[in-house]
């Protein structure tokens, strides 16, 4: 078995519970903005909707097809006039107040705080991440996450998004550590797992849902749950 020096992991949907936070903020929304009062859909509906179309953002945001502040626009208007509105009967400021309390938001995966707990003493733990610099932040702040980890490597201060491996190459060359020494551990197969396997690095591939995505090739290791990280480690 490999001896590996440092662990890196992905933040969102891998430890900061983007699914179930982003959830209580858009149903709080909801409430905050009298959505209902349109008529047209119900609190479920649109955070079904949102999901939907926040998820294809992404993948575009991901590919380079969109930047930051496009993604930051359209996720309200596109889920908005998909339930029905005008593109003018969209509030002004829900997206701002989306960005301003998701990330407050807590939940982490199960075992998140007692997994990084044990590997923090035998591990050099850092963060590599396509979300927003600012915002996770406040993520790892709200979460308590911050204190296991030394370096947050985010797409903004590196000019490169996962799965393009100079994003994983930059990661190393701020660890001053061999790709051979590292372990890269997110639940995305394209961006978190193909990146690191093409800049050298071992995979941990994070699977809570336990779906059957064909796996080209497998990734060194798949994990259901946090804790059998320690199993690995």
């Amino acid at each position: 078995m490999k001896t590996y020096t440092h662990i890196l992991f992905d933040l969102d949907h891998t430890l900061w519970d983007f699914e179930k936070n982003s959830e209580e903020t858009l149903y709080t929304l909801f409430d905050t903005y009298e959505l209902g009062a349109f008529g047209k859909f119900d609190s479920t509906s649109f955070y079904k909707k949102y999901k939907f179309v926040n998820t294809l953002l992404w993948d575009q945001y991901n590919k380079g097809k969109i930047n930051q502040q496009e993604l930051r626009e359209q996720r309200f208007v596109k889920t908005l006039t998909g339930l029905g509105l005008e593109a003018h009967q969209v509030p002004k400021g829900l997206s701002e107040a989306y960005t301003d309390l998701c990330p407050t938001k807590t939940a982490v995966f199960p075992y998140t705080h007692e997994v990084l707990a044990y590997l923090q003493p035998k591990y050099g733990l850092h963060i590599i991440t396509n979300g927003f610099k600012e915002v996770q932040a406040i993520k790892m702040s709200s979460s308590n996450l911050h204190g296991y980890f030394k370096e947050i490597v985010t797409s903004e201060c590196c000019g490169y998004k996962k799965p393009d491996k100079r994003m994983f190459e930059h990661a190393l060359e701020r660890i001053n550590v061999k790709p051979e020494e590292c372990l890269m551990i997110g639940d995305n197969l394209e961006c978190d797992i193909d990146g690191a396997r093409e800049a050298g690095i071992d995979q941990v591939f994070f699977n809570p849902e336990k779906s059957r995505a064909k796996l080209r090739p497998r990734p060194t290791y798949e994990i259901h749950c946090l804790s059998q990280l320690q199993e690995i480690l």
